[in-house]
Parts: structure tokens; sequence; C-alpha cells
């Protein structure tokens, strides 16, 4: 078998429900499909059983909950692919993923890969939003596989993520102690394993955020506080682009003092409306939601860092996360 798709979910039966139905209109079918309960009120059970026999091979495992790490590690123990593809449960595979992802290792066959996000017409304003926040070369740098020349190397996130199965096994899969950052972390493993990695732009998936700015903010502020945890386990992998959120977190409090700063924050405002609006279909309200969307991104991704960083370097605390409420949110 080529490929062995391994999905964790944690109470979201309609999600898994919207991503086995794309994979049903999957171009090439040589694949498994593993979903991974991890220790769920709400089973999907009924949904994937629902589809047995649309799919080439699904198989459905209930653990206890333990978190997405460890769902993903036992998923991929149970697989039988060449090359495992790691999704999160909220995404939306486009008919033509896995012959993008096909046709690419056939003429290279990388070690791992990933691929970017993007939003889907059928997606909410606000979740088209917060893609535009996350995916903008203007508040991310592309370093999600939103630009070709993004600010550093890309590295594969754990919501589309390839990999060979032996070379996941060599590397231990994802540590399993970590609740943010534990992509970021394999990804780097895999790079100071000499593994090559590869970004295939065309094996893009429709990535429907189920969260709104205030989880948004929660999610992006303990990404800000992995990035200090990750410095500490790959000294030297931190890069600007991952300084700039917390520069301009710095410099958005002290502008609230200032005329020019708040003018600044105005002029930036008007620029990422601009954008949105250029990038979203021309949609004034998805425009208009971008901004705050690129402020939450920038300044809940900034403070995590800086509060991390004051934890681990000032008042010499080991790692932490801020907000544990769910780790799939």
């Amino acid at each position: 078998m080529r490929y062995s798709f391994v999905i964790p979910v944690y109470n979201r039966p309609d999600e898994v429900r919207e991503l086995l139905e794309s994979l049903t209109h999957q171009e090439l079918f040589d694949f498994e499909v593993i979903i991974i309960e991890d220790g769920s009120s709400i089973s999907s059970q009924e949904v994937v059983d629902s589809y047995q026999g649309s799919l080439p091979i699904l198989r459905y495992i209930a653990v206890p909950n333990g978190g997405p790490s460890r769902a993903r590690n036992i998923g991929a123990r149970e697989a039988r692919g060449e090359y495992l593809i790691i999704l999160d449960s909220d995404v939306v595979v486009p008919a033509g993923y896995l012959s993008a992802v096909d046709d690419y290792l056939l003429g290279d066959p990388v070690d791992a890969f990933g691929g970017p996000d993007a939003a889907s017409e059928d997606f909410t304003p606000v979740q088209k939003a917060i893609n535009y926040a996350m995916t903008s070369p203007l508040t991310t740098g592309g370093i999600r596989g939103g630009s070709a020349n993004g600010m550093e190397k890309f590295k594969p996130r754990s919501f589309n993520l390839g990999c060979r199965s032996s070379v996941y096994r060599q590397l231990g899969g994802f540590n399993e102690t970590l609740r943010f950052g534990e992509d970021i972390d394999f990804s780097l493993r895999l790079i100071e394993g000499g593994y090559r990695t590869a970004l295939i732009s065309k094996a893009f998936v429709f990535h429907k955020r189920r969260v709104d700015f205030r989880k948004f903010f929660k999610q992006v502020h303990n990404s800000g506080i992995a990035r200090i945890h990750l410095e500490t386990r790959h000294p030297g992998s931190t890069r600007l682009v991952h300084l700039l959120p917390a520069l301009f977190t710095i410099l958005s409090a002290i502008s609230l003092f200032f005329l020019i700063g708040q003018c600044g924050l105005i002029t930036l405002a008007f620029i990422l409306f601009v954008d949105a609006y250029r990038r979203a279909g021309h949609s004034f309200e998805v425009a208009l939601l971008a901004v705050p969307a690129c402020f939450v991104q920038l300044w809940g991704y900034g403070s995590g860092f800086l509060r991390a960083w004051w934890g681990k370097y000032i008042l010499r605390r080991r790692e932490f996360i801020a907000f544990k409420d769910n780790f799939y949110e």
C-alpha cells in the first residue's frame, strides 16, 4: 500500500464526515484511512461505519484521551502504507490532493513533505478571515507554505504532513510530552536527522478551523509560548520571522501613547484590509474581519512568545502551557 491517512479526532463527528466524504473523491485510491478516536465523549464511530465500502480501507481505533500526538503515534503504528499522511480532523481534502502528492514523489521521492492550507468557498467569513491571517506573508512571512519565498525554510505542519513510515518510526513519531509546537519539533528533528523534506504547493487542504477570535487568540498564544520551548530543544531554530510578532506587540503597546504610532497601526490595518480584499475574492466582509484576525494573530503569538521568554530567562520557569482545556482547538 502506498499511503496511510492518519487522523486523530476529539468530539467532532461532523468534521470526520466532511473529511471522509472528501477522501471518497480522490483521483488516486491506493490508500487506507485510520481514524483514532482520542477519548471522545461524542463518538465518530457511526460516521466511520457509514463510510465502510466507500473507501479502499477504513479503520477506526478508539483509545483513552492522551492528546493528538499520542493518537497520531498510535495510528502510525497501525499503518501499512509506505507513506503516512497526517491530517487534522478539521480539514477537507480536494479531489486532486493525493494525485499531486504522488506525482511529486514519483519525480522526487523525499522523506517527508507538507502542503499549505487554503480557504474554500463554503467557509464562513470568520473562517476565511482567520485563514488569511494564518497564511498571508504580511502576518506569517509565508512560512506555512503560503508563499514560495517564505522567511524561513518550510516545515510541514500536523494538519497536512506526510512522511515515510520508516522514517517516522525511526524518529519515534511525535513527542507526546509536547502539547503545542509538536509538529515543528518533529519537522526540526527530520531536518537535524538529515532527511529530505519538501513543500508540495499543489497538495493543499481546506483547513476549516472551528474557532472564533477568542479561541484563535488562545491557540496562537500557545504557539508563541511553544516557540521558546522549541528553541530550548533545538538551539538556533528561532528565526527573525518568529521575533517579529513579539516586536510588533511591544511597539503596539508603546504606540498607544503616541499619535504617530496610532497612525502607524491605522495604516497597517488599511494595508491588511486592501490585501485581504484582493486575496479573498473582493469580499468586503471578509476583508473587514481579516483586520482584527491579523491583529489577534500577531498579538496572540507575540504575547505568548514574550510571556514564555520572561518565564524562561528571567523567572527560570520550566515549560508551561497557558490554555490547556482542549488541545484540538
